[in-house]
């Protein structure tokens, strides 16, 4: 039982992900926000959300990371080039482009996690690893020309933002070391998302943004903070707790796929074979990786 439930709910987060993902995008193209200044408010409104959740279920963990300095300087390189980072690139990337894309792009993050490691283990990539960097650059190749050498698809900005973004999504996912561990997600996450949202808030003079007070913008700005990075994250925390992280990591990599999917039917955006084509190369890693586990 707690199999299949555990598998329900992180597929429903990997889906909310990329319907996040889209609600940016329809921000992007019909009110014309700007991707820093919506990613300094999303980071600083869910960073709220997660400490509030995390002070009602755990006060111990939100408070004990602060009476350790290393863990402090961590947190904070963390939130900087860990979650800032990874936010920006990610809507930048979006914007450039579209919310499918930018989202499978994305997921060429954990082949660069994988390159990372056998640099560090100074090892070279056995068969499956090197499959997954092949794929990736293949999958990568498809997208940007299509298969036409001489014709970039892709706009430049949008390869080079998406490509920063699976970087930043590596970052992600290296920089916080046993953080999660030892003090646990929610607060590292909330702290991070706070001190991230509230640097780049007062870097850009946020409060100085065009306010749009259309229901439909401030609904899908709503959808992006509660549902697509609230709910799914302590959705993903649950699927990990209840069926473990390899099978996890697996079934939320349904992600780019959602954000595909919802973005032609809603946002009635193209998507050709070939787009389908590199989607398939680069989705492949997730699983050649993930087997490997």
């Amino acid at each position: 039982m707690n199999m299949k439930k555990g598998a329900i709910i992180t597929l429903a987060a990997g889906i909310m992900w990329g319907f996040s993902g889209c609600c940016g995008q329809y921000m992007f193209d019909n009110f014309n926000v700007d991707p820093i200044y919506l990613s300094s408010f999303r980071m600083l409104l869910a960073g709220v959300l997660l400490i509030i959740i995390g002070a009602v279920k755990n006060r111990n963990d939100m408070v004990s990371i602060w009476r350790d300095r290393k863990a402090v300087i961590r947190l904070f390189i963390f939130a900087w080039f860990g979650i800032l980072f990874n936010m920006v690139s990610y809507l930048v990337a979006i914007d450039y482009s579209n919310s499918g894309t930018a989202t499978i792009l994305l997921y060429i993050g954990p082949v660069l996690v994988m390159i990372f490691s056998c640099f560090t283990a100074r090892k070279l990539p056995d068969r499956k690893e090197f499959a997954a960097i092949l794929m990736a650059v293949i999958g990568t190749f498809i997208l940007a020309t299509h298969g036409n050498i001489h014709a970039m698809v892709l706009t430049p900005l949008g390869l080079f933002w998406g490509l920063l973004s699976a970087f930043a999504m590596a970052c992600y996912t290296l920089i916080p070391g046993d953080l999660t561990q030892r003090y646990g997600a929610v607060p590292v996450t909330g702290y991070g998302m706070l001190i991230g949202g509230a640097t780049l808030f007062v870097a850009t003079q946020s409060w100085n943004a065009p306010m749009v007070h259309d229901p439909r913008c401030i609904a899908a700005f709503l959808a992006m903070v509660i549902l697509g990075t609230v709910m799914t994250f302590t959705m993903y925390l649950l699927g990990i707790r209840l069926i473990g992280p390899v099978k996890a990591s697996m079934l939320a990599s349904i992600e780019p796929v959602s954000a595909t999917v919802i973005m032609v039917i809603w946002l009635k955006e193209s998507f050709q074979f070939l787009d389908f084509v590199g989607f398939m190369c680069i989705f492949v890693t997730v699983f050649l990786l993930t087997k490997k586990e």
